[in-house]
């Protein structure tokens, strides 16, 4: 009886693509990239009106909202908007690591310590899986990212135009 690839695989389970993947998928943080539409824009309003919080006062204090309110306006949307750029790179950069680790025909992991790293290389069947889940789940959630990106990007430069015109 023939064994299947995937039950002589060395590399320990919590380093297996598929399973970085799946526990990806599964966090918190990491599930807003996975949401709807709808939702996914409402967890991102959250984190900006979380970092009013902090944009808010210092915004404040650097314009009086009474004499320079629309200085206060552009100055805490612009401070605001780095909490969610900060949360957007994240999910970025969490979301381009596994699509990496399952796109790679050889995988790097460690068996007991940082001194010991080794390499597998996947059968080709499990490296066909790997690429299709980054194909129909994990680029859209990328590509996604970067329209995101391209928004908050825009929404500051519109910031910055308006702010020269005051």
């Amino acid at each position: 009886m023939m064994e299947s690839s995937v039950s002589v695989c060395p590399v320990p389970a919590e380093q297996q693509p598929l399973n970085e993947y799946e526990e990806l998928k599964s966090s918190g943080f990491f599930r807003t990239g996975t949401l709807d539409q709808h939702e996914y824009i409402k967890k991102l309003a959250w984190i900006w009106g979380l970092s009013w919080l902090i944009a808010g006062p210092v915004a404040a204090a650097s314009f009086a909202p009474g004499k320079y309110t629309a200085q206060f306006i552009l100055c805490g949307v612009a401070g605001a908007s780095v909490g969610v750029i900060l949360a957007v790179v994240r999910l970025y950069l969490g979301w381009s690591y596994v699509r990496d680790r399952l796109m790679r025909s050889t995988i790097f992991y460690e068996e007991s310590g940082w001194y010991d790293g080794q390499t597998w290389t996947k059968p080709p069947e499990l490296l066909m899986r790997d690429r299709l889940i980054v194909t129909y789940q994990i680029q859209p959630i990328l590509q996604r990212l970067q329209r995101t990106s391209g928004f908050l990007a825009l929404l500051l430069l519109a910031d910055v135009i308006v702010w020269s015109f005051l």
